[in-house]
C-alpha cells in the first residue's frame, strides 16, 4: 500500500493548495483523507487495491482537467456549464449511489404514472401569493376556480387563509390532476379535482351543478408549472435532456402532436412563423432553415439537448441575457414557441377568459398571472373590449385603422366593457420575491372585477 500512497501524493503535487480556504480546500481535504486511509497500523480499514486504482484514475482525470477538455462548456445556466448526465461521469459509483439514496428521502412517487414528482413543498413556489390573497379576499362560503392548479400552491394558500371555501381545481396535466385528488383527501369537499383544458370547463362543471354567474373568483396562472419544467421526460426544459414532447396533457391525449412531430413535418415557412410569432424570436428564419437542414442531413430531432445544441451552433454561440441580467440560452424562445404551438395555449387563454365572464357572478374577481407579452396582451385586449367575434384582436384599437369611424352601436359595444381594473398599473413581483424565487421575475398580475 505504500506504493499506492506515494502515487496518490505525487499526483496531488500538481494540485495546488488554496490557503485562503482554510478548512474547505478540496485538495487539502483529499490529502488528509489519504493520510488517514493509508496510516500505518490501521487494521480497521485496509484499502482495496481495485478500489484504489479506480479512485486514482478518477483523481487523475479531475486533476488534469480531463472532463473540462472533453466536455466543453455548453450551458450558461449551471455553475459548471455541464448537464447532469455529464457531471455524473465524474462521480464514482459510490457517490452516485449515495445521491440516489438521498433523493429517496426527498422525492417520492405519489401516483403510478410515467413521471415522478416531489412533495409539494419542493415542487412549486406559487408566484405573487400575497397579491392574490389581497385581491381575491377569500372568505367563508365562497366558491373559486383555480384554472391552472399545477402543484396547488395558490389553492393551498387560499385554503389556509380561509378554510371554509370551495375550490374547483382544474388542470389539463394528468399529474396535476392526480395531485389534486391526493390533496382533496386532506381537504374533503373543499378541493374538487377537474381534468381538462380551459375550453372543457363547461362539461367538467356540469356534473357538479355549477350554474352561470355563480363563482366568486377565478385564478389563472399561465405557462408551465415548476414540476413540468423540472421533469426531464416532459421535454419542457433546456437544462434537462429528454424527449421533445412538450404536451401539457401528457399521456392523456396520445394522438396529440409533440414538438418532435412539428419539427419533423412542418415546412420551413411554417416553422419560421411559429418561432417568430409564438417565440418572438428575431432569428426565426435562420433557426427554421437550420432545422430543415438537420432534417435532411442526418435524422429527425428527438431530444431537447439535440435541439438546443443545434440552435446554439446556428446562432454561433450568441450570448443573451434575461431581465435580471443573467445568461439566457439562445434556444429559450424557440422552446417557448414550440410549447405554445403544441398546446394551443393562446387560443385556450382567450377562451378561458370568455368562460370566466360567463361563470363569475357580478363583483366576482378574475386574477391573471402571465409570464410573457403574448399571454398578457390577450388579457389586456379583453379588459379594453378590443375583441372581435370573441377573439382578442392582434393590435390595439388605436393602431387598428386610422381612418375608421364608429357608429353608435359600435361605440356602445366598445365602451360597455364587463371588466373593471382593481389597480391602476400592472403588478409585478417585489425584489424580495424575485430573489427567493427567480422564476417569478417576469410575472405580471392583473386583478379585474366583473361589473356587467
Amino acid at each position: 500500500m505504500a506504493g499506492s500512497y506515494k502515487n496518490f501524493m505525487k499526483l496531488l503535487e500538481s494540485w495546488p493548495l488554496d490557503k485562503s480556504k482554510v478548512g474547505s480546500d478540496l485538495g487539502q481535504h483529499i490529502r488528509d483523507q489519504l493520510r488517514v486511509a493509508f496510516s500505518k497500523g490501521d487494521a480497521a480499514y485496509q484499502p482495496n487495491p481495485e478500489q484504489c486504482n479506480r479512485y486514482y484514475s478518477s483523481l487523475k482525470r479531475i486533476s488534469s482537467n480531463y472532463y473540462g477538455q472533453l466536455y466543453k462548456r455548453s450551458l450558461l445556466s449551471t455553475a459548471s456549464g455541464l448537464n447532469r448526465e455529464i457531471c455524473n461521469l465524474a462521480l464514482t459509483p459510490e457517490v452516485r449511489k449515495s445521491l440516489i439514496e438521498e433523493d429517496k428521502g426527498i422525492f417520492r412517487r405519489i401516483y403510478c404514472l410515467k413521471y415522478d414528482v416531489c412533495s409539494n413543498k419542493d415542487l412549486h413556489v406559487p408566484v405573487m401569493v400575497q397579491e392574490v390573497l389581497t385581491y381575491m379576499v377569500p372568505s367563508p362560503g365562497k366558491v373559486y376556480i383555480d384554472m391552472t392548479f399545477g402543484a396547488g400552491g395558490h389553492a393551498i394558500k387560499l385554503l389556509e387563509h380561509s378554510p371554509d371555501i370551495k375550490i374547483f381545481a382544474l388542470d389539463r396535466d394528468p399529474l396535476s390532476y392526480e395531485y389534486a385528488k391526493h390533496l382533496s383527501q386532506k381537504y374533503p369537499g373543499q378541493i374538487i379535482p377537474l381534468l381538462g383544458k380551459f375550453s372543457e370547463l363547461p362539461q367538467l362543471l356540469k356534473p357538479h351543478n355549477v350554474k352561470e354567474n355563480s363563482i366568486d373568483g377565478i385564478l389563472f396562472d399561465f405557462g408551465c408549472s415548476s414540476m413540468q419544467f423540472d421533469t426531464a421526460n416532459r421535454g419542457f426544459s433546456l437544462s434537462k435532456d429528454g424527449p421533445l414532447d412538450m404536451r401539457m396533457d401528457g399521456l392523456r391525449c396520445p394522438s396529440q402532436v409533440t414538438a418532435a412531430d412539428v419539427l419533423e413535418k412542418a415546412t420551413e415557412e411554417d416553422l419560421a412563423r411559429i418561432i417568430k410569432i409564438y417565440g418572438q424570436e428575431k432569428r426565426a428564419k435562420k433557426i427554421a432553415h437550420a432545422i430543415i437542414d438537420a432534417r435532411y442531413m442526418f435524422r429527425k430531432l428527438e431530444t431537447t439537448k439535440e435541439l438546443a445544441q443545434l440552435i446554439e451552433s446556428t446562432l454561433d454561440g450568441e450570448i443573451r441575457k434575461d431581465s435580471l441580467g443573467r445568461f439566457s440560452h439562445s434556444a429559450t424562445k424557440t422552446f417557448q414557441a414550440l410549447r405554445i404551438f403544441v398546446n394551443n395555449e393562446l387560443n385556450e387563454i382567450n377562451y378561458g377568459i370568455l368562460l370566466a365572464q360567463v361563470y363569475l357572478k357580478l363583483s366576482g374577481l378574475l386574477i391573471t398571472i402571465s409570464f410573457h407579452s403574448l399571454e398578457d396582451t390577450i388579457v389586456k385586449r379583453h379588459i379594453s373590449g378590443n375583441i372581435t367575434d370573441n377573439v382578442a384582436n392582434a393590435v390595439a384599437l388605436k393602431y387598428a385603422n386610422y381612418g375608421k369611424t364608429f357608429d353608435k352601436d359600435e361605440f356602445e359595444r366598445l365602451t360597455q366593457i364587463p371588466w373593471k381594473m382593481m389597480h391602476k398599473h400592472v403588478l409585478t413581483p417585489t425584489a424580495e420575491e424575485i430573489k427567493t424565487n427567480p422564476r417569478s421575475r417576469s410575472a405580471k398580475l392583473r386583478a379585474i372585477m366583473k361589473v356587467k
